[in-house]
């Protein structure tokens, strides 16, 4: 049976260690990752720098001297840089009728029946957000991948464009496939100093709210989630991305990109040693990904029995869903 052991903690790791008689927060997070396969993968590292995460990257490293006999050595050293990560504050305020819930056998589970939508927005909003943030478009959300892996390779592999493949796709509906090595000397998201995995859960009582027909005001039970986090990629040769992936030529399987070879490709460059590995596309891509299978005697997918689920492996990388990962991408050249 594969497993996917990793030393670092993932966001259910996490809740599992809080007081249960803080708060509902691991029944929470169990909702959360329910079919966000992304956030059942990726784990959680403490921000060393309040709400940042400043991280030292090793951008050069020193060459030694071939010594003669009685020669001397010259004095060496590597060649660093910093890299700041910033979070985002993820906040919703859910309000019940207070009427609703009071009148309900199961008060509780009807609070959370309708809190679940606004759970669900808020995993949504974070898993486009860990794909497609950009602070400098928003800087009140995180950076994510897409903007930090959205050069082509030229070749150089000491910049991370190394690590970007094109799928031959132009125009604007193209897709990506992303390979993110999880770990914390990898890929990892963060959460702010001092909190709990960047997300709680505020009663704040009853209080008076207009009614969405202007009718007057009701009273509702106001509940409020926060979820604080980011991304940080500490070493840019762990994570890689398949760009320009045009959807229809695909599905219509004609110049259609070969997924097999280019997932061959990136996962000989992106560095996954130590780390919990990954890739992630589109529904539509994860089909067609099969469906090339088909026509290859040998073949790179397989189905394993992971912590008691059926997961689908690409040379023993699992190969997750996920819906947030766009089918209207520009080409990138």
């Amino acid at each position: 049976m594969a497993t996917l052991a990793t030393k670092n903690l993932t966001l259910a790791d996490l809740a599992r260690r809080y007081d249960p008689k803080s708060g509902k927060i691991a029944k929470i997070v169990e909702l959360l990752n329910e079919d966000h396969e992304i956030l059942d993968d990726a784990v959680f590292v403490e921000c060393n720098d309040g709400t940042n995460h400043k991280t030292t990257v090793r951008n050069g490293l020193p060459s030694g001297t071939w010594r003669r006999l009685y020669g001397g050595v010259q004095s060496t050293k590597s060649s660093t840089e910093q890299v700041v990560d910033s979070t985002g504050m993820l906040e919703m305020l859910p309000h019940v009728d207070v009427d609703l819930v009071d009148k309900s056998k199961d008060k509780a589970g009807t609070l959370m029946s309708e809190h679940t939508p606004h759970l669900e927005g808020m995993r949504q909003d974070v898993e486009a957000t860990l794909f497609y943030g950009d602070t400098d478009t928003y800087p009140d959300r995180f950076m994510g991948l897409h903007p930090r892996y959205n050069v082509l390779d030229a070749g150089d592999d000491t910049l991370s464009g190394y690590n970007v493949l094109g799928g031959g796709g132009t125009g604007s509906d193209n897709t990506s496939i992303f390979l993110v090595g999880w770990g914390d000397q990898g890929c990892h998201m963060l959460y702010p100093e001092g909190s709990k995995a960047g997300l709680s859960m505020e009663n704040l009582g009853k209080e008076l709210y207009d009614a969405d027909d202007s009718s007057g005001k009701f009273l509702a039970y106001v509940t409020r989630y926060k979820w604080d986090l980011g991304l940080c990629v500490r070493n840019w040769k762990t994570t890689g991305r398949i760009c320009n992936i045009d959807v229809s030529a695909l599905e219509a399987m004609s110049s259609a990109a070969d997924l097999i070879k280019l997932m061959i490709r990136l996962s000989e460059r992106v560095k996954l040693t130590g780390l919990r590995p990954a890739f992630y596309m589109h529904e539509r891509v994860r089909t067609m990904l099969r469906l090339q299978i088909l026509n290859h005697t040998n073949t790179n997918l397989t189905f394993e029995t992971i912590e008691g689920r059926k997961v689908m492996m690409f040379d023993g990388i699992p190969v997750r869903k996920s819906e947030s990962i766009l089918l209207t991408e520009a080409a990138i050249s």
